[in-house]
């Protein structure tokens, strides 16, 4: 499915730069849906993306080179860096499937735009509701911004394995089974309003720093904040919608933080065009999950989730082994 494009260093020298390694359509396609669809369902997208990368051949270590043949760089040799950091196929796809999140991004603003616009009317003193609830996606997000950017090197080097993948699989399935067990024991818990706007400081810090668990790859943000606001006493229905607007700085801070790190770098290898589509179709299939989330869950809880996340996990114990 990916096509390598090395060229000659002849004429082509005066030719517009080109990328080095062109997504196909397909390719594109099948990443912008799987990223669109998994971010917000409690499946785990790190989960899905190694698959998805497996079976697309996005996942080669070796290090890329110019139309020349001279290697290439992520970060050159240096003092900090004494073997230096190589620019590869595997490190551009891990970053364009972090970037093109702007368009599942995109998706909630538009699901959920009286709730921004209520937020921001808060922010203006007009709302108090809004308000409040600014204030409760803000604690919510503080804890996994702060030690996901003080833990962001130790996490890539020793967590991003397919065995803690496995891990976090199977521990967010028996956590679910768990949270929805207790929820239906615990239903007539809860605010009179089940609206995240009603959630105390105290109750919103906790789902923030619940979410945490999160940098462990494998384990869900989506899961995790949506356990975490059944805890908190919201209905699923509300708990997901809570986990949607949590997830907007968080995802907009994960896509600036890998732009600023290795943007260039991933469109010296696959160029702007594919990175647009990625996003335009994780916009769109995000918007189509987001909204069969609230209608499944309200119904029928998390248990579904929680039984097709040990299918995967075994499905990823397959491929490693075989």
């Amino acid at each position: 499915m990916l096509a390598l494009s090395f060229f000659l260093p002849a004429s082509a020298a005066e030719q517009p730069a080109r990328p080095l390694a062109e997504l196909s359509v397909g390719d594109a396609v099948v990443l912008g849906v799987v990223e669109g669809v998994t971010e917000f369902l409690p499946v785990s997208s790190t989960g899905h993306l190694i698959i998805a990368n497996r079976v697309l051949g996005l996942g080669s270590e070796k290090q890329l080179a110019d139309r020349t043949g001279r290697p290439l760089w992520h970060k050159p040799p240096s003092p900090e860096h004494p073997d230096g950091v190589p620019l590869t196929l595997k490190l551009a796809a891990d970053t364009y499937t972090v970037i093109i999140q702007v368009g599942a991004i995109g998706a909630v603003l538009l699901l959920y735009w009286r709730q921004v616009l209520s937020m921001f009317i808060g922010l203006l003193g007009r709302s108090s509701a809004g308000y409040r609830l600014l204030r409760n996606v803000l604690l919510a997000f503080l804890p996994v911004a702060i030690i996901g950017f003080l833990l962001h090197d130790l996490i890539d080097r020793y967590l991003f394995s397919i065995w803690t993948v496995i891990g976090a699989l199977i521990a967010g399935a028996i956590v679910m089974l768990w949270a929805e067990r207790w929820r239906r024991s615990n239903s007539g818990i809860g605010y009179s309003k089940g609206d995240p706007s009603s959630l105390s400081a105290r109750k919103a810090l906790g789902i923030g720093l619940a979410q945490c668990l999160a940098l462990w790859p494998g384990m869900s943000r989506s899961m995790v904040t949506i356990v975490g606001g059944y805890l908190a006493g919201l209905n699923a229905a509300k708990a997901a919608e809570f986990s949607f607007l949590v997830g907007l700085p968080t995802l907009a801070g994960a896509a600036l933080y890998k732009a600023a790190r290795s943007g260039p770098a991933m469109i010296e290898v696959f160029g702007w065009p594919d990175v647009l589509l990625g996003a335009g179709v994780a916009a769109i299939s995000a918007l189509l999950a987001v909204k069969f989330l609230v209608h499944f869950i309200s119904r029928h809880g998390l248990a579904l989730f929680a039984y097709y996340r040990l299918a995967l996990a075994f499905v990823l114990l397959l491929l490693y082994l075989f």
